[in-house]
Parts: structure tokens; sequence; C-alpha cells
């Protein structure tokens, strides 16, 4: 059975909106603020949950967005996340973007997102991780499918933004299950939904 990953980079006060500027928020670009060292530690983070990722799982915006950045790059990373299997959640996109003709396997998720999402745990063994996709995330976490979240905290605080926890109907109980630093300045904390509390 597969387990569901949030994987974020968020704020000291929980943003997740418009990190690298491109949206035009007022308080975005807040991730281009690391220097060097963290970069480098937060990219080899990344690459290796990239590498122990079985697919990932992407909101529409979130796999244009990829897509625009990812499908040029090569390298190891580059490599890994542009042939990782990927399900986009949609009602409107028919084809999903960040895709290649030799390693794209992805599909997209119409319908009942929180069936199409409980099929696909099932369906998959592994890790099936979620970056950026906000509303998506939002859904699978009011409707219990998420079983980690992975959360690198930027040294900074922004007062207003998007946040990743949204009103939910209910408390969401979390054990924290591991704590690091990443380069000099991030915070990565991993936390495992609480079932049943």
């Amino acid at each position: 059975m597969g387990k569901i990953i949030i994987s974020e980079n968020v704020s000291l006060d929980g943003v997740v909106q418009d990190p690298t500027g491109d949206e035009g928020f007022s308080r975005g670009g807040w991730f281009l603020q690391l220097g060097d060292e963290d970069r480098e530690a937060w990219a080899k983070r990344l690459l290796d949950e990239a590498l122990g990722a079985e697919a990932l799982l992407l909101g529409r915006r979130s796999d244009e967005w990829f897509a625009a950045r990812w499908l040029s790059r090569n390298g190891e990373w580059a490599d890994r996340l542009n042939s990782l299997p990927k399900y986009v959640v949609s009602s409107t996109l028919q084809e999903p973007r960040w895709s290649n003709s030799t390693a794209f396997k992805g599909r997209v998720l119409n319908g009942d997102v929180v069936d199409e999402v409980a099929k696909l745990k099932q369906e998959l063994d592994g890790d099936i991780v979620v970056y950026a996709s906000t509303q998506l995330v939002h859904t699978l976490l009011e409707h219990d499918l998420v079983d980690e979240l992975r959360l690198t905290i930027f040294p900074v605080v922004l007062g207003a933004g998007e946040r990743l926890f949204g009103e939910t109907t209910g408390r969401e109980p979390m054990r924290l299950i591991d704590t690091r630093t990443v380069g000099d300045g991030l915070a990565f904390l991993t936390y495992q939904l609480v079932r049943d509390a």
C-alpha cells in the first residue's frame, strides 16, 4: 500500500505561497534568500526524497509549473523527477504537461479526488510524494489521506499569504518522528498523522 507524503517548503508562519516570486505575490520570493550552502543541502534532501519515491501526485497548476522548469534540465535529480510516474488531479486538464515520451507513466485523476487517491494508495507500494499543490494538500488532509508531512522550514516570517494548513472540520493530531537541520539555516521536520486519536 502506498503512503501519501506531503513535502513542502514553508515559512516559519506556515506560508507556502509563491516561494520563488513567480506568481506576483507581494511577499513572494522568500525561497531565493537561501545561501549556497543551504541551497545545496536542501537540494540533496530533495534528491534523496525523489530517489525514494514511487510516484508524484500533483495539482494541475503544480504540474504546469514543474514541467516548465524540469523538462529541460538534466542530471541525477532532474532525471529522477522527470522519470517518476506522475498523477495529476484536475477537473479540466486532459493531458499533463510534466511529461516526456519515454518516461512519463502518469495519468490525470478526474472525478472524485478522494476516491481516486484512495485507489491510487491501494495500487502503488511506496511513497507517493506531493509537492506544492496547496488546494490538493488541503483536500487530502481533510479526508484523512495523508500519512506523513515533510516540512522544510525557512527562517522567515511573511505575515500574510496562503498557508499550508487551511481551515479543517476537526483536529489533525500529528506525531513528530524526525527533526534535522538542513544546511545552516533550515529546519526539516517530519510528522506522521495519528489515526484514531
